[in-house]
């Protein structure tokens, strides 16, 4: 796939590719740096505006440590988490 995507769309993607992860199973900024292979920088942010598009994710505190727990999907809101399984392999192949 060779057509430009703009920085806007890779923005989206990346916020959907995220959120499946997290609805997928548990993850932290941690397991999620090493599935994914972002910054720890960009994940926060791309987490910190999922409401941005609808999808309402929250940290759930397991344990005494403030940064011991995992991120969970409320919602996906208007989004069809069924369409981005569906999609994932294309989602994936333009955000490398």
């Amino acid at each position: 796939m060779d057509i430009e995507i703009s920085k806007q769309k890779k923005a989206f993607l990346r916020k959907l590719y995220l959120a499946h992860h997290i609805d997928s199973e548990q993850h932290n900024l941690l397991s999620l740096n090493k599935l994914t292979g972002m910054p720890r920088r960009t994940l926060q942010d791309a987490i910190a505006v999922l409401g941005d598009i609808g999808i309402e994710c929250r940290f759930i505190q397991d344990g005494e440590r403030n940064n011991s727990g995992y991120y969970r999907i409320i919602t996906w809101g208007p989004i069809s988490s069924a369409w981005v399984d569906t999609h994932l392999s294309e989602i994936t192949e333009i955000l490398a």
